[in-house]
C-alpha cells in the first residue's frame, strides 16, 4: 500500500520533489565525474611509442623502498614493505647491457639514452627528447631522407617535426639541451614505422654527442630487448628478472612499457587518484549536507499531510517506509540521469586538466561501469538516508503533536538535533585546532575543507536557533523599512526552520568559496614574502625556456664587478619515504646572494657534503647542525650529508638545500631555475650583465621585484588547477542554493494569496520576499565568513606561523555579491510566478 501511495505522492507533488531530484542528480553527476578521474588514475592506459619495436624493456627501478620488521609479543614477526616513486628518471649502469645480452633467448639488445632536447623554433608544443641514432631501432625509426648523424654537430629529426618546422637535410637548427644551446646541421629526416609519434618529438644525435648531452657517463636510460624467434616475451621477462636479481633493474613487457617511457604519466596516476578521491570525497560530504537540507525542507512543506496520515492511524514504521520509498523512487531517477550527465562532465574535467598541464595527454582516459554504479548506489543510499533523517521527528511524535506542529512551528528543534549540532560544532572546533598544528600542504588541505563542511553541518542542525537569534537582532532595522519589513520579521520568526534550510547552503557556498579562493593566496603570499626577503642579490638570471645553462652563469661570473653568482636547481628528494622540496645552490659566495634566515648553525662552511634544512624538516627529522642526514636524491641515488644550518624561510626556498653540483647530476633537467647575481656597488649594471648572456636565447637579467612578479604568476597558474577542481563543488553548492530558495518560495503560494486577500499589494509581498532574502543572505554571510575566517586563520597559523590569512577585499565582495544575486533571483522569480494566479482561486483551492 505504501508503495502505491509513494508513487501517487510523487505524481501529485512533482514540484515538491523536483528540488530533491535536482540536488540528487547534481550529486550523482559529480560523483560519476570524480569516479572517472579515479578510475583513470587506477586503470588508465599509457601506450608506448618509442619502445614499440622492443617487446621487452629493461629499466631502473623508479621507487624508493622501505621494509619495516615488527616483533610482536607472541613471538610472531610482521614484515611490511612500502615503496614511493622518485621524482626524476633513475638510470641503469652500462654493465647491465652485457648482463642482458648474455641471457638465453635474447636476440638483440639496444641501449637507450633519453634526455631533454628543445628545438628553439617554437614549432609545436609536444615534449622533445634527444636520443642516440643507434637506438632508433626501438621504435623503429628509419631514414626517409638524408643520412645518419656521424659528427658532433649532425642531427636527424623526426618527420612530423620536420614538416611543422619546415626543415630538410642541410637546414640548421639550434637545440637547447642539458648544456649551452648549440646549432646543428640536419643530415636526415626519420620516419617512424606506423606513423608519426603523437606525444613527443624525437631528435637523434651521434653517439658521442648524445653521451655528452645526457651527462650520465657509464649509464643508460633503458635497454630494449628483442627475443629470439619462438621465445615468448613473458618467458624472456622471467629469465631476465632472474638474471638481474639483486640489481635495481626491472623488466617490463606489454602495456607496462608505457609507464617506463612516460614517467610523468606514471606519476600523474597517483596525482589523479589523489585528486579524484579528494574532489569526490568533498563532493560527497557537500552532497550529503545539501541533500539532507533539501529533504528536510521538502518534508517540512508536507508536514500537514504527514500529520494527517498519523492522525488516521498510520504507524511510525509506515511513515518511515513511505518516506524511504519516495526517496528511492526520486533517487533512482536522479541517480541514472546524474550518472549519465557525469560521463561528459568527467571527460570535460579530464580535458581541462590536460590543457592545464596537471595531467599529461599520454595518460589515456579510462571509463568503466564502476563510476556509474557507484554514483547510482551513493545517490540511492543518500536519498534514503536523507529521508529517514529528515522524517525522524514526524514519524516518532504522537499524532496530536504532529497535527499541532503542522499548524504552528515548534518553539525549538528537538533535543536530538540540538545535541547533534553541538557535537558537530565541537568536532569542527577540534578540526580547526588540529589544522593550526599541521605544517605541510598535503596534510592540511583535506582537513581545511573538511572543517568547512563539518562546521556548515553544525549550522544546518542548529539553524532554527541561529535564525531566531538573528531575527531578534534584525527585527528593528527591518521594521524601519515599512509593512514589507514587518511581514518579513514575522515570517523569519515564525518559520525559522524554513529559513534555516535556506541559510545552510548559502552559508556553505560563501564559506567554501572564500576558503577555496583564499587558501592559495595565503600560502603563496607567505612563500613569496620569504623568497623576496631571502634573496640578497640585486639581479637574477631567468629563462623563458627550460632553464639557465651553466655556461651563462659562467659568463656572468666572469663579468667585471660581479662578486658572487649562485646557480639554483630544484627537485624533490626523499628522506625515508617522505618527500621534501629541495634546491641545489652554488656554495661559493652563497651568503652574498642568499639569506634564508639561519636560526642555528652557519652557511659559511656550506660545501659539497653539506645540507641546510628548514625548521620544519629539522623538527620532523630531529636534526641540528652537525647531524648526519641520509636521503635519496631525485634519481634514486642515496647520499649522506652533514647538516650545516637550520633556516626559517622554508616556504620560500624548500625544506632542504644541497650543493648545486650534487643535485644537478641527479636530475633530468640540470639547467638552473634561476641564477642569483651579486655585484659590488655600482660595479656592474643590468645592461652589462645582459650583454654577457645575449648569446643564450631566452635568458634575461631581471630585478628582485620582477622575480617576485614571475613567482606570483606561476602561483596563479598552479592555483588554477585547484580552482577548477573545487569549482565543481562550488557550482553544485550554488545550484543547491537556487534550488532550496526556489523550493522555499514556490510552496508559499497559499500564504501569498491570503496576504493579498487581507489587503497586501503584490508589490508589498515582493518587497517582503526581497527583505527575507536579504535577511537570509546576511545571516549566511556572517556564518559563512566566520567559518571561512576561522579555518583560514588556523591554516595560516599552521603553514606560515602567523594568524594572518590573505583575504582580498574585492574578491570577498564579489563572492558575497554573487551569493546575493543568486538569493534575490532564486527568490524573485518563483515569487512572481506564485503571485500570478488570482488570490481567491488559490485560497479556495484544495491543499
Amino acid at each position: 500500500m505504501m508503495l502505491r501511495y509513494a508513487l501517487q505522492t510523487v505524481r501529485d507533488r512533482k514540484g515538491g520533489f523536483l528540488g530533491a531530484f535536482v540536488a540528487l542528480m547534481c550529486a550523482a553527476a559529480l560523483i560519476t565525474a570524480c569516479g572517472t578521474l579515479l578510475e583513470t588514475g587506477l586503470r588508465g592506459t599509457i601506450a608506448t611509442e618509442r619502445y614499440a619495436a622492443a617487446p621487452v624493456v629493461v629499466s631502473a627501478d623508479q621507487n624508493v623502498h622501505q621494509t619495516t620488521v615488527k616483533h610482536k609479543g607472541n613471538g610472531k614477526t610482521k614484515i611490511k614493505h612500502k615503496a614511493k616513486p622518485v621524482a626524476e628518471r633513475a638510470w641503469l649502469p652500462e654493465k647491465t647491457v652485457e648482463q642482458v645480452r648474455g641471457v638465453p633467448g635474447v636476440r638483440t639488445v639496444v641501449p637507450e639514452l633519453t634526455f631533454s632536447a628543445l628545438p628553439l623554433t617554437g614549432a609545436g608544443d609536444a615534449p622533445s627528447y634527444g636520443h642516440a641514432w643507434a637506438s632508433a631501432a626501438l621504435t623503429p625509426f628509419t631514414l626517409a631522407e638524408g643520412g645518419a648523424p656521424s659528427a658532433a654537430n649532425d642531427l636527424v629529426v623526426d618527420r612530423g617535426f620536420a614538416a611543422r618546422a619546415h626543415l630538410k637535410p642541410g637546414s640548421r637548427l639550434t637545440v637547447q639541451s642539458t648544456q649551452a644551446p648549440r646549432t646543428y646541421t640536419i643530415t636526415g629526416i626519420a620516419a617512424a614505422q606506423g606513423g608519426d609519434l603523437r606525444h613527443q618529438t624525437s631528435l637523434f644525435f651521434s653517439t658521442g654527442e648524445a653521451e655528452r648531452l645526457s651527462g650520465r657517463p657509464g649509464q643508460v636510460t633503458a635497454i630494449g630487448v628483442v627475443p629470439e624467434q619462438g621465445v615468448d616475451a613473458g618467458e624472456l621477462k622471467q629469465r631476465l628478472t632472474d638474471a638481474l636479481d639483486g640489481t635495481t633493474a626491472q623488466v617490463s613487457v606489454g602495456s607496462d612499457r608505457g609507464p617506463v617511457e612516460f614517467l610523468d604519466a606514471a606519476g600523474a596516476r597517483i596525482k589523479l587518484v589523489s585528486m579524484g578521491g579528494a574532489i569526490g570525497g568533498t563532493s560527497l560530504l557537500v552532497a550529503i549536507l545539501v541533500v539532507v537540507s533539501t529533504f528536510a525542507l521538502s518534508i517540512q512543506q508536507r508536514h500537514r499531510e504527514l500529520a494527517l496520515l498519523r492522525a488516521v492511524a498510520a504507524t511510525p514504521k509506515q511513515i518511515r517506509s513511505l518516506l524511504g520509498r519516495e526517496a528511492l523512487l526520486v533517487g533512482s531517477l536522479a541517480g541514472v540521469a546524474g550518472s549519465l550527465a557525469g560521463l561528459p562532465l568527467g571527460a570535460w574535467l579530464y580535458g581541462r586538466f590536460v590543457d592545464m598541464g596537471a595531467v599529461p595527454v599520454t595518460l589515456e582516459r579510462t571509463v568503466g561501469v564502476f563510476p556509474v554504479f557507484a554514483a547510482v548506489a551513493a545517490t540511492l543510499f543518500g536519498a534514503w538516508a536523507a529521508a529517514r533523517i529528515s522524517g525522524r521527528r514526524i514519524s516518532r511524535i504522537r499524532p496530536a503533536e504532529a497535527m499541532a506542529e503542522s499548524s504552528v512551528e515548534p518553539a525549538r528543534p528537538g533535543w536530538g538535533r540540538i545535541v547533534a549540532g553541538l557535537l558537530l560544532l565541537a568536532g569542527g572546533i577540534v578540526l580547526v585546532a588540529v589544522l593550526s598544528m599541521l605544517r605541510t600542504e598535503p596534510a592540511s588541505t583535506p582537513v581545511t575543507f573538511l572543517s568547512v563542511v563539518v562546521l556548515a553541518s553544525s549550522v544546518s542542525l542548529l539553524g532554527p536557533l541561529i535564525v531566531k537569534g538573528a531575527a531578534a537582532l534584525l527585527a528593528g532595522p527591518l521594521r524601519l523599512t515599512g509593512s514589507g519589513g514587518r511581514l518579513a520579521v514575522a515570517n523569519v520568526r515564525g518559520n525559522s526552520a524554513r529559513m534555516a534550510a535556506a541559510v545552510t547552503p548559502l552559508a556553505l557556498l560563501i564559506g567554501m568559496t572564500c576558503t577555496v579562493l583564499f587558501v592559495q593566496p595565503t600560502l603563496g603570499n607567505a612563500a613569496r614574502t620569504q623568497a623576496r626577503e631571502g634573496i640578497s642579490a640585486p639581479w637574477l638570471l631567468a629563462s623563458q625556456g627550460p632553464g639557465v645553462p651553466a655556461q651563462a652563469a659562467a659568463k656572468v661570473r666572469a663579468t667585471p664587478g660581479v662578486s658572487a653568482v649562485t646557480e639554483i636547481v630544484r627537485t624533490t628528494v626523499r628522506v625515508g619515504l617522505t618527500k621534501y622540496a629541495a634546491q641545489g645552490v652554488t656554495p661559493a659566495g652563497l651568503t652574498r646572494t642568499w639569506n634564508p634566515g639561519v636560526t642555528s648553525g652557519s652557511l659559511d662552511r656550506f660545501g659539497k657534503n653539506s645540507v641546510a634544512v628548514s625548521e620544519l624538516a629539522a623538527d620532523q627529522l630531529h636534526l641540528k647542525p652537525g647531524s648526519p642526514l641520509k636521503l635519496t636524491l631525485g634519481d634514486g641515488t642515496p647520499a649522506t650529508l652533514t647538516v650545516s644550518a637550520v633556516y626559517a624561510r622554508g616556504l620560500g626556498f624548500g625544506d632542504l638545500t644541497l650543493p648545486h653540483d650534487l643535485l644537478a647530476h641527479h636530475v633530468d633537467n640540470p639547467l638552473s631555475a634561476a641564477v642569483l647575481v651579486a655585484a659590488d656597488s655600482g660595479a656592474a649594471t643590468q645592461r652589462e650583465l645582459a650583454a654577457a648572456v645575449k648569446e643564450f636565447p631566452g635568458v634575461s637579467v631581471i630585478t628582485r621585484s620582477s622575480a617576485d612578479k614571475v613567482r606570483a604568476d606561476q602561483q596563479r597558474t598552479n592555483a588554477e588547477v585547484n580552482y577548477l577542481a573545487m569549482g565543481l563543488v562550488l557550482a553544485f553548492t550554488a545550484i543547491a542554493v537556487v534550488n532550496t530558495l526556489a523550493m522555499s518560495v514556490s510552496e508559499r503560494i497559499r500564504e501569498f494569496a491570503l496576504l493579498r486577500l487581507v489587503g497586501s499589494t503584490r508589490r508589498q509581498v515582493l518587497r517582503m520576499l526581497r527583505l527575507e532574502a536579504l535577511a537570509v543572505l546576511l545571516v549566511a554571510a556572517v556564518l559563512g565568513s566566520g567559518i571561512s575566517l576561522a579555518v583560514l586563520t588556523a591554516f595560516s597559523v599552521g603553514m606560515t606561523g602567523s594568524a594572518a590569512p590573505v583575504v582580498l577585499p574585492i574578491v570577498y565582495v564579489g563572492v558575497v555579491g554573487a551569493a546575493a544575486l543568486l538569493a534575490l533571483v532564486a527568490t524573485a522569480l518563483p515569487g512572481r510566478a506564485a503571485l500570478r494566479p488570482r488570490p481567491v482561486e488559490v485560497a479556495t483551492a484544495k491543499q
